[in-house]
């Protein structure tokens, strides 16, 4: 028989995988000097007779047969790769891999083993695949069907995969380690992986897999590493993770949806050494199994909803170093079994609801870095035991209700980085051995009850780089020695009895950053030297009593961006030169004197100038309209002449308040003061200014506006605005003209007469009425769609039914039906033909550029639902004019209630069980804003406005989102036209006052003010309250003069209140402190706020109110300030994140 042709060889010869040719396979080619055997026609070789063992080989046969063994020799057979390989292709053809990334992965190789990420054991078989932190763009593999023998590994983390997780997967049973962590796979966890009984590691964490833990997850009993954190898992824990004996290792971290108990069967799961749960919704109490977890290394359940106990059983846990049960409900005290972990490290258990005692037995660890107990209730005084820690580095402290002396012993922790004691009760004199604490960086101590003086030895700490002894009873000079800390950047010693002059050493610390030293006794000048300090960013030595010139030398202090010496005896002239850096200055309430430089207008970055009360003459400077980015002007109570420049017209972001009361300006208002268009409180009064209101006519944003005492003669403007004025702000202009012709002598007091003025704004309102000028065409909307009518086409998108036309809606936009004027909008009341009453938000915005993304956001808004919430219930866009719809709610708003003439209609304005309740259910609408939306949405102007009635008087939030949706339209949250969204004068948060931020904690610092204005009845802005005050700054200043509580309250409130009632009020205040607070870290989440409310109503009769009150609302009895916030950690590497708190800052 003939040989076989030389290609039909190759295929007999290579192995049975490589029989055929798949797409992938192709022959290998060949190089000139070698052309395939395919290049001429095969020929077949002669018969071969039969070999005889004594015949001798033919010369005629060894030719040909030579040839043929150099052919095979120098033509290598088919390179077409295995089966394994072929299966790993056709993945790599369904990804879409950054260039090179699989450039090794050839169909012309043999076998798949020397391909990047792939391993092989000795026989060719493929066991591993590994390909981690490299882009593949596509889907998991999801048939490797001939790698199923075989493959033990399979790593894909960190390589941009996206959709579910196969199935298949579950059929690889001999999968040791499965990680397809850092992904972006959605769907569901398989159930099927539950079959893999050899499987050791399974890695699922930082994805978007959703729904539950499988229930069968206990069927893995060869797991020792399962980390499933960073996801958006639902559902509770399965017990049957109990069944895992081998399991070192579980993480399910930051799955907020994950909720219901710790099951006690964990405590089964007998070699853990890690469990972190941390950032998820998982309640209940630790189980007591806990303790049998006798490996355990850290517990990481910290931002949770656990409650009840720690567990004695705790103390079982020899070999724990780190404990993370911060920002929790816990409950009792600190269980002394703590004491017997000997091998314990770090200790964060700030933020719950702790009892009690700290227990000496903590003295016992020897081991331990870092103790954080902040924001408790613990009571007693501070274990000295605590001194024999030699490795302690953090100790904090603060807000609980401790109170002794700070201990010495604490000396002997020569390791101390950080020790926070403030916010408690702590008495006595500073003591500590200051030289022992060389390592000593940050001591903040304050608002205790400390007395004595500011220890000097303080100097020796030589690390010491901020120190924080506010609010405390310390008296006497400021020791010159503390100004020799080369490393001090911050030194807060405000609101103290401290007395003496300022050292003139104070130039030597060049570094400092920031210093308060305000509300004290201190005498004397301002130090020159003060000029050396280039790095100062924060100088406040207000409300002291100082004399003497602001130093020229301040100017040398070029960071300097806050500069407060109010409220001081400081004279002369104002310094030519101050730091071009400045953003603030407040030098009112002083005795300067002369003419102010025109150089004041050369600080580009000044936000807020407060020059009022003082002696000031000469003209205002023109040079101020070069301040671009001025918020504020006060020049109110000085002795400026001369006309009002034009220029200030022209300042774009003047938005907060304009004060030139009190002056001998006179002359007309410019006509540029119609550009002031975000200028929310505008006072004139008491000048000798003339002529016409006109170029007022036009600001519609005003909040506030005082013209009495002057000369202004004319008609008054006739807006809405103006037809609501007090005639207090109208007063003392004899020949203004109200609006019927008369001026003061024809018509005797027509300004004066409420009657009249009643009687004239009535019939300015109906000359108003009239009607829309661009009626569209009547068309039923039930969906989305476009009208078309006349000039435009209107884009109307509805969330529910309603059988309305647009002629209906533009019909009730009349000046008659407007109900309400906000920072965003103007609000009408419209009733159709149909029966429908709708409230229509007509928005200030009219960037047609940016209507798709307020299509976007709007869409969102829509879907919203929530018990508290007005419901939008559509929208309508036409060119740059754009409607929003929501229900009508007929008892109008929070503030009609507390300030208006709803409180006459016998709604319950003057019981308290209402107002908590509205107060909880704002609360519970912001968190749902902030914390249940996703992404989070800001409101943007929480306001007793925004506050409307249902027909129970239940509170709905009106207004929610559109900052956000306007913020999104203008792309920069620091731009001119975002000033409208960030909250009406009188609720916005200091940092958007001083900084244009905005934030969750903005709204949380406006539903303070909200809360407030429902405890006192008081307007935020009410012009009774002492010397002008704000709220927030009247009750801080009530509560710091330790003043009884109870006088804050609204009389209405008082009349009927029980002792219980007035309990409820003191907590509810605490609260509202906390929100208010100056910072926005110091602010509690709206979560947080919600559980606190909450829990001032929880305890049942016969409760200890006071052991059952949130740690937080029980640390604050004294509202201001407050304390810090903690900052968060995640995992486990939280024992090497920084803890320490920011001071208190203004």
């Amino acid at each position: 028989m003939g040989s076989p042709p030389l290609q039909s060889q190759c295929l007999r010869e290579a192995p049975p995988h490589q029989a055929s040719h798949p797409p992938h396979c192709r022959p290998p080619r060949l190089s000139s000097r070698h052309p395939p055997a395919s290049a001429s026609p095969p020929r077949r070789a002669p018969p071969m007779p039969p070999r005889s063992r004594a015949a001798a080989p033919r010369p005629a046969l060894l030719v040909p047969l030579a040839c043929a063994l150099l052919l095979l020799l120098l033509v290598s057979p088919c390179h077409c790769v295995n089966e394994q390989g072929q299966a790993l292709l056709r993945w790599k053809d369904t990804l879409r891999p950054a260039s090179g990334a699989l450039a090794s992965w050839r169909a012309a190789d043999a076998s798949p083993c020397r391909w990047f990420g792939v391993s092989c054991n000795a026989r060719g078989d493929v066991v591993g695949l590994s390909i981690t932190s490299v882009d593949l763009q596509g889907p998991p593999p999801a048939n490797l069907q001939p790698l199923a023998a075989s493959l033990k590994t399979l790593v894909l983390s960190g390589t941009n995969l996206t959709g579910a997780i196969p199935n298949e997967l579950g059929g690889y049973g001999e999968l040791t380690t499965l990680d397809l962590s850092k992904n972006q796979l959605a769907g569901a966890i398989p159930p099927e992986l539950c079959r893999l009984a050899n499987l050791e590691s399974l890695a699922l964490n930082s994805n978007s897999l959703r729904g539950g833990i499988p229930d069968d997850i206990g069927n893995l009993t060869s797991l020792t590493y399962l980390t499933l954190y960073d996801n958006e898992l639902s559902g509770p824990i399965p017990a049957s993770i109990g069944n895992l004996k081998k399991l070192q290792v579980l993480r399910a971290g930051g799955n907020q949806g994950m909720k219901g108990p710790l099951p006690p069967e964990i405590g089964g799961c007998t070699d853990l050494t890690m469990l972190g749960l941390a950032e998820t919704g998982v309640s209940g109490s630790l189980p007591e199994t806990i303790g049998q977890l006798k490996k355990i290394q850290t517990i990481a359940i910290y931002t949770t909803l656990l409650s009840g106990r720690i567990p004695e059983s705790i103390g079982n846990c020899t070999e724990l170093t780190s404990l993370y049960l911060y920002q929790n409900s816990l409950s009792g005290p600190i269980p002394a079994q703590i004491g017997q972990l000997k091998k314990l490290q770090t200790l964060l258990l700030w933020q719950n609801q702790l009892v009690g005692a700290i227990p000496p037995e903590l003295g016992q660890c020897k081991e331990l870095t870092l103790i954080d107990l902040s924001l408790n209730s613990l009571t007693g005084s501070i274990p000295a035991s605590l001194g024999g820690l030699p490795n302690l580095q953090q100790l904090q402290l603060s807000t609980n209700q401790l109170t002794g002396v700070i201990p010495p012993e604490l000396s002997n922790c020569t390791s101390l980085t950080d020790i926070e004691v403030d916010n408690n009760a702590l008495s006595g004199e500073i003591r500590l051995d200051f030289p022992s604490l060389r390592n000593l960086t940050l001591f903040y101590a304050w608002k205790n009850r400390l007395t004595g003086g500011v220890p000097a030895s303080l100097a020796d700490a030589p690390s010491l780089q901020a120190v924080d002894l506010s609010y405390n009873n310390l008296t006497g000079p400021i020791p010159k020695e503390l100004f020799g800390l080369q490393n001090l950047t911050k030194l807060l010693l405000l609101n103290n009895e401290l007395s003496g002059f300022i050292p003139l050493e104070i130039g030597n610390c060049t570094s400092l950053y920031r210093l308060r030293l305000n509300g004290n006794r201190l005498s004397g000048t301002i130090p020159a030297e003060i000029g050396n300090l280039k790095n100062l960013n924060f100088l406040d030595m207000s409300e002291n009593h100082l004399v003497g010139p602001v130093p020229a030398a301040i100017s040398g202090c070029a960071s300097l961006e806050f500069l407060d010496l109010h409220s001081n005896a400081l004279s002369g002239a104002l310094p030519d030169a101050l730091p071009r850096s400045l953003q603030l200055i407040d030098v009112s309430e002083n005795q300067l004197v002369g003419p102010l430089s025109s150089s004041i207008g050369s600080m580009p970055e000044l936000t807020k100038l407060y020059l009022g009360m003082n002696r000031l003459t000469g003209g205002i400077p023109p040079e101020l309209g070069s301040s671009e980015k001025l918020q504020l002007l006060d020049l109110g109570g000085n002795a400026f002449t001369g006309g009002i420049p034009g220029e200030l017209g022209k300042i774009p972001s003047l938005e907060i308040s304009l004060n030139l009361s009190c002056n001998r300006l006179s002359g007309e208002i410019p006509s540029q003061f119609a550009g002031l268009d975000k200028l929310g409180s505008l006072d004139l009064s008491h000048n000798e200014l003339s002529g016409s209101l006109e170029p007022l006519a036009s600001l519609q944003n005003l909040v506030t506006l005082n013209i009495s005492y002057n000369a202004f003669a004319g008609e008054l403007p006739n807006t809405p605005f103006f037809q609501k004025l007090p005639l207090s702000d109208l007063a003392g202009n004899r020949h203004l003209v109200v609006g019927d012709g008369s001026d003061e002598s024809s018509r005797r007091g027509a300004i004066s007469s409420l009657k009249v003025a009643i009687a004239v704004l009535v019939a300015v309102s109906a000359l108003l009425l009239v009607a829309a000028t661009y009626m569209l065409a009547r068309t039923h909307r039930r969906g989305g769609g476009r009208i078309i009518h006349g000039e435009g086409a209107w884009e109307v998108t509805l969330y529910q039914k309603l059988d309305i036309t647009m002629d209906d809606v533009l019909r009730g936009l009349t000046s008659a039906n407007v109900i309400g004027t906000g920072s965003s909008g103007v609000v009408y009341k419209v009733d159709t033909p149909n029966g429908y009453t709708l409230a229509v938000k007509k928005m200030w915005s009219s960037d047609e550029a940016t209507s798709a993304a307020f299509r976007s956001e709007i869409a969102a808004l829509g879907s919203i639902r929530h018990r508290n919430i007005v419901r939008l219930l559509g929208w309508a866009a036409n060119g740059g004019t754009r409607l929003l719809f929501y229900s009508y709610l007929p008892n109008g708003s929070l503030s009609g209630l507390l300030h208006g003439g709803l409180a006459a209609k016998g709604a319950p304005a003057d019981e308290w069980g209402a107002r908590f309740d509205v107060a909880l259910g704002v609360a519970h609408a912001v968190a749902y804003l902030h914390h249940d939306c996703v992404p989070a949405i800001l409101h943007g102007d929480v306001k007793s406005m925004n506050v409307l009635l249902g027909p129970a008087y239940e509170p709905y939030l009106a207004d929610f989102g559109l900052a956000r949706v306007l913020s999104a339209a203008s792309s920069k949250l620091d731009t001119g036209k975002q000033t409208r969204i960030a909250g009406s004068y009188g609720y916005m948060a200091p940092e958007y006052a001083s900084m244009q931020r905005i934030s969750e904690k903005s709204d949380v610092y406006s539903f303070g003010v909200v809360v407030l204005e429902i405890l006192t009845g008081r307007h935020p802005l009410d012009p009774a309250l002492p010397g002008g005050a704000h709220l927030v700054q009247w009750v801080r200043e009530h509560v710091q003069a330790k003043r009884d509580a109870s006088e804050l309250v609204d009389a209405r409130l008082r009349a009927g209140a029980s002792e219980a009632d007035a309990h409820e009020m003191r907590q509810v205040l605490s609260v509202a402190a906390l929100c208010v607070s100056r910072r926005a870290d110091d602010r509690p989440a709206m979560k947080d706020v919600v559980a606190l409310l909450e829990e001032i109503r929880r305890p049942a009769a016969g409760d200890d109110a006071k052991q059952q009150q949130p740690a937080a609302a029980a640390a604050a009895a004294t509202p201001a300030p407050v304390s810090p916030v903690r900052g968060a950690c995640s995992g486990a590497q939280s024992s090497s994140c920084s803890f320490a708190a920011s001071e208190y800052s203004a």
